[in-house]
């Protein structure tokens, strides 16, 4: 699911980093939630049975169980096949514990930070994970993994073995707090297995990982298999006890969101996200949800909402005027579509970090200033004067100042309309292709094209195949399309990968818009040195003022909670963490398994 691929980046710091001693986590300021001697993180159950087969769906098709390069369609769930160095807390925003590593120690200076390895690590055929494992999994993934790889790891100068069991990373500077964490998000592959092997390529051959699961069975392109690995070397740890208890985990893909749903209520799959208000509202209606069989579940969060928008691909030169960007957001409704088509669900979202502290308010700060004023050459003159907000209707479809608003803003960028035509100084018409790869979509961005038309401009809605959507987003093959930004407590690092100039040009990179701006460059390092929180939140403030007076999405919306709709075969802890879902907490109930099974075939 969409979520559970998204990586929770955190600009985070070791606690006490000005003592030089080890330590079993990393947090971000103060201490950590869970101290030493911890049995099992609070939101799960330690206690939970193992067992049980539960299924998912996926979209589309695979080629390929490599997750680390650019090539091919990756397989759903692949993340199961890996540990990492550390692991993340779902209900602390900024902390993580030893997993693969036993211990921590960064740096006084903090130039370096070195990670002690577990002995009793090991691969699924038995071997040992070993500092050499690691040194080369860090050298691979920056040399050949994906773009962000070598973004992300850009601070990073080498890794290197120390003793017996230790591995150091040296950075480029100690300004960029985050590099502990992010090194401890590491995923651990194994040298003597890729050796022979092209790194680079597609493959279906299974993959040797040391995560809780394996591939037991696949179909290409339909389905895959997890099995629960029995005597998995970390079940017994304190950040993994309690987790990852369904035996065997299947991915059924579908062609689309429309068939993946009618499956789901038929009953061929256990559990689905729902992103779409429709749907929610109406379109689990079956004997089964009357009958109880299917539950639906809002869970509350406090995860920043990041950014979901229509985003303009600035590459292209009709984009490159940004009052051609502000003229069209005033030409998405989205007060008639949450009316009409959301069944008023959803908030229209405003930041780039909505739902968090993140979010700037209200006009710069005296803090903010500082950090804006040198930069007041390159920015929106509007940073320094407005409080931004998305264009606003009154819900009823007539947006008749809107369109007013929207051809003053293009008749300054040059065009005009004449004869029902939008047109520049060329006489050549305004037109454009919005990407497009979920179906469920068409129904919200088609009145977009219809106000668009109003106005003279022509764009054709193109939705393709999973596959075709990945590879033209790799070559930056767009006009417009829609993207998600997700956001973490503590931005940092990431924050390159999406923003920086040099960024723009990476193949299969995540700088969607091709934003490439000095200033925002500078506000980004800014954000990645940032001593504390409060610095933090200033600089987040700033850069989150620059990218919306830029204009170089059309925001969509969000909403605070987890919508969950599941068959009622699932066991969950008593309390849910505010950061994450975390499905890995769940289980198979086998009582309800039981009586589940019973019942459905009544429903027949």
């Amino acid at each position: 699911m969409r979520f559970a691929l998204c990586v929770l980046f955190a600009g985070l710091l070791f606690a006490g980093a000005a003592v030089a001693k080890p330590s079993g986590g990393l947090a971000l300021y103060g201490d950590q939630k869970y101290q030493p001697g911890f049995t099992h993180f609070d939101y799960v159950n330690p206690d939970a049975p193992k067992g049980g087969a539960v299924k998912f769906n996926a979209i589309g098709t695979y080629d390929t169980f490599n997750p680390f390069t650019l090539k091919g369609v990756k397989a759903e769930g692949l993340g199961y096949l890996y540990d990492t160095l550390m692991v993340a807390s779902a209900d602390e925003p900024d902390s993580q514990y030893g997993l693969v590593a036993q211990s921590v120690e960064v740096a006084p200076d903090r130039l370096s930070v070195t990670f002690e390895l577990r002995p009793e690590a090991r691969f699924h055929d038995g071997s040992p994970i070993t500092p050499a494992d690691i040194v080369w999994t860090f050298d691979t993934l920056k040399a050949k993994g994906a773009p962000q790889y070598h973004l992300y790891y850009a601070d990073v100068l080498k890794a290197e073995p120390v003793g017996a069991r230790g591995v150091k990373f040296t950075f480029r500077n100690a300004d960029n707090r985050e590099l502990p964490l992010i090194i401890g998000e590491l995923p651990v592959l194994s040298k003597e297995y890729w050796q022979g092997r092209d790194f680079e390529k597609t493959s279906l051959d299974r993959p040797l990982g040391s995560g809780p699961y394996t591939i037991a069975a696949f179909d290409p392109g339909r389905s895959i298999t997890y099995r629960r690995v029995a005597d998995y070397w970390a079940k017994d740890l304190p950040v993994m006890k309690g987790r990852f208890n369904f035996g065997t985990i299947r991915y059924d893909y579908y062609r689309d969101a429309s068939v993946a749903l009618e499956a789901f209520k038929a009953g061929q799959y256990d559990l689905r996200q729902e992103n779409v208000a429709k749907n929610w509202a109406i379109g689990y209606t079956s004997p089964a949800l009357a009958a109880g069989l299917i539950k639906k579940a809002m869970i509350k969060n406090e995860v920043p909402q990041g950014m979901q928008a229509f985003a303009y691909n600035t590459r292209r030169p009709l984009f490159k005027d940004p009052r051609v960007r502000e003229a069209l957001d005033y030409l998405f409704d989205f007060e008639w579509a949450n009316k009409n088509l959301f069944y008023g669900a959803y908030e229209r979202t405003e930041s780039y970090f909505s739902n968090s502290d993140l979010a700037a308010s209200g006009l710069p700060s005296a803090d903010e200033l500082k950090i804006l004023e040198p930069l007041k050459s390159e920015v929106p003159a509007a940073v320094f004067t407005n409080v931004y907000h998305a264009p606003k209707t009154d819900g009823t479809g007539n947006i008749r100042d809107s369109l007013k608003k929207a051809l003053t803003l293009l008749h300054g960028a040059g065009w005009d309309v004449k004869g029902g035509r939008l047109l520049n100084a060329q006489g050549q018409q305004f037109s454009f292709e919005f990407l497009n790869v979920e179906s469920d979509f068409e129904r919200i961005i088609l009145p977009f094209g219809d106000n668009l038309r109003r106005i003279g401009i022509a764009m054709n809605l193109r939705t393709v195949d999973p596959a075709q959507y990945q590879n033209r987003l790799n070559d930056y093959d767009y006009d417009m399309t829609v993207t998600v930004i997700p956001e973490s407590l503590s931005p940092g690092n990431e924050q390159r990968g999406y923003w920086n100039s040099a960024a723009a040009d990476e193949p299969g990179g995540n700088n969607v818009m091709g934003v490439k701006s000095k200033a925002i460059d500078r506000l980004v390092d800014a954000i990645i040195a940032a001593p504390d929180r409060p610095s933090l939140l200033t600089r987040v403030h700033a850069l989150d003022r620059v990218l919306l007076e830029s204009h170089y999405v059309i925001s969509n919306w969000h909403i605070a909670v987890f919508r969950v709709a599941y068959w009622d075969k699932f066991g969950r802890p008593k309390t849910s963490p505010p950061y994450s879902l975390a499905l890995d907490s769940w289980w198979v109930d086998p009582a309800l398994d039981k009586a589940l099974t019973a019942n459905k075939a009544k429903l027949r």
